[in-house]
């Protein structure tokens, strides 16, 4: 079986774990070649203010048989950046899947891409993609055809092995699952909406309510703007 080719995409304000859980998955999987995309190949600064470098610019890239897409603060600009969205639509008629974890699902929704298709996201931002008119599944990973979607940070590993055993098969997912010793046991009961403390979920909501009013504007405009071209 030939490598698939996995456009890793970087950008500033990404997310940490949304892109690492699923590249350390990747990169133990011998079904992929990854490339880690850039609109530059210039240092960026993550959440956190961690250093991150792409290798390959998206001038540079070369054809993907993978896009996948990893969320963040720094999405706000994608969903209005020429270059990413020029980018995607370029290399869409060839690619064989296209996939997102967390909200790196409302950039695939921006370009077009999910029209048609069940996905999911960060649970703060299922609002934020049905506004898109795409159908949610409040599920750790959603596949619908050629479109895998993961939930929101941590979920990265899961859309990773999901993904790989999509491709490869079982077997080499499990492996690379004891190599990583993925075996959560969470110390609390907190990690979804469903189940976290009235207290600690209000609180949630109250810290991410400026990102979210933030989004919705973005969106709405965009919306607004395709509507009238």
């Amino acid at each position: 079986m030939q490598k698939l080719k996995v456009g890793m995409l970087l950008f500033p304000g990404v997310t940490i774990l949304d892109f690492t859980g699923p590249y350390e998955v990747f990169s133990k999987a011998w079904c992929f070649e990854v490339i880690i995309l850039g609109e530059n190949t210039d240092p960026i600064k993550a959440e956190g203010g961690l250093l991150l470098q792409a290798n390959v610019t998206l001038a540079e890239c070369p054809q993907l048989d993978v896009i996948f897409i990893p969320g963040g603060k720094g999405i706000n600009d994608l969903l209005t950046n020429p270059s990413i969205m020029g980018f995607l639509q370029q290399q869409a008629p060839n690619v064989k899947y296209f996939t997102s974890v967390c909200t790196g699902a409302l950039v695939l929704a921006a370009a077009g891409l999910l029209d048609g298709y069940k996905a999911t996201t960060h649970w703060r931002s299922l609002e934020l993609l049905r506004m898109f008119g795409v159908e949610t599944l409040e599920e750790r990973v959603v596949k619908d055809r050629n479109r895998i979607t993961g939930g929101g940070v941590t979920a990265g590993i899961d859309f990773g092995l999901s993904f790989t055993a999509m491709i490869a098969g079982e077997e080499l997912a499990k492996v690379i699952q004891l190599q990583l010793e993925y075996n959560p046991q969470p110390p609390f009961h907190a990690g979804s909406p469903r189940t976290a403390e009235m207290p600690v979920l209000q609180q949630t909501r109250e810290i991410t309510q400026l990102m979210l009013e933030t989004r919705k504007r973005i969106i709405r405009e965009l919306l607004l703007t395709k509507s009238t071209t």
